[in-house]
């Protein structure tokens, strides 16, 4: 007789609207259905994914476990992720969107509806994924510098949830008062930048809070992450700029510095708040890498084999 393979189930209940919590129940049923055991895991700061990881046994879980599934958003994905890679944990990940914005999730084009997510999440098709690092936490999507890009820290979950991706930009507009340059230098082993800037982004993915097009030119899998660097503007130039953010064709502005690179380090002249995947992030200076298809993804369209 088999034996039953499992799957792990790390979900963030608090994540957007509950969507998940409703869900649950039927979750459970749709891989029960297929044959599989779900171990569910509820988010509590990072800890018991953590735990549980570190307790698998290297030569067996492969054999015992067929996909870590993360249901949430880009935070509790994150959290996972850095389960998974401090515990040498290679499972395939299975996302179940369920968060705010959820820019992981539509890098891949993984759908809002739950037998949808599900379908995907049972089947067989999979991509390859980078995660990129910073000092010593990886991230899934975005690191984020400067006093706009952490609105989502600032920005009250309850708001979020009710009224998601806008809170964040009504968050972002109320700190354009308070904006001041910071010089930063920029290292990477092809050059050397230093500018005043207002805020930045060092991107894996294409979106992050909402923004759909912030990284447009990004891949996933190509090694290495996209740098967005916003310089010193007037306040009468800034909305020209974030009209073209919003249209994705501000990377060939003249107020915006866009470099590829594999590695990195940020140098300023004062502290700044930093963001990591929408949770808060390093202390500078902050030294970037990137794990090179590291993540396995579930995905609609299989691009790289059959898992």
């Amino acid at each position: 007789m088999n034996k039953v393979k499992k799957v792990i189930l790390f979900y963030n209940p608090n994540s957007g609207s509950g969507m998940f919590k409703n869900n649950l129940d039927h979750i459970i049923g749709r891989y029960q259905k297929e044959g599989y055991l779900v171990v569910p895991i509820r988010a509590a700061h990072g800890h018991a994914i953590f735990d549980f990881l570190g307790e698998l046994d290297q030569e067996t879980y492969h054999d015992e476990y067929r996909q870590i599934i993360a249901a949430g958003g880009d935070g509790t994905i994150n959290v996972c992720v850095n389960a998974m890679i401090r515990n040498n944990i290679d499972l395939p990940l299975a996302i179940l969107p369920a968060g705010t914005a959820n820019d992981f999730a539509y890098y891949f084009n993984i759908p809002n509806e739950i037998d949808q997510m599900l379908d995907i999440a049972l089947g067989n098709n999979y991509t390859y994924a980078d995660v990129g690092c910073v000092n010593d936490r990886y991230f899934i999507n975005v690191a984020a510098i400067g006093q706009v890009v952490d609105v989502s820290q600032k920005t009250d979950p309850t708001l979020k949830n009710t009224i998601g991706v806008l809170a964040y930009y009504l968050k972002g507009l109320s700190e354009v008062p308070n904006l001041k340059p910071i010089r930063v230098t920029l290292t990477t082993p092809e050059k050397v930048y230093r500018e005043k800037m207002y805020f930045m982004v060092v991107m894996n993915g294409k979106s992050a809070g909402g923004f759909k097009k912030i990284s447009p030119d990004s891949e996933i899998n190509d090694g290495l992450l996209d740098v967005m660097l916003f310089r010193n503007m007037t306040l009468l130039e800034m909305p020209g700029v974030f009209m073209m953010i919003l249209q994705g064709r501000h990377p060939s502005s003249k107020k915006v510095l866009h470099f590829q690179t594999s590695q990195l380090t940020i140098e300023a002249e004062a502290d700044l708040p930093t963001d990591i995947d929408g949770e808060h992030g390093e202390k500078f200076p902050l030294v970037f890498s990137v794990l090179h298809n590291r993540l396995k993804i579930y995905t609609l369209e299989d691009n790289m084999g059959e898992a």
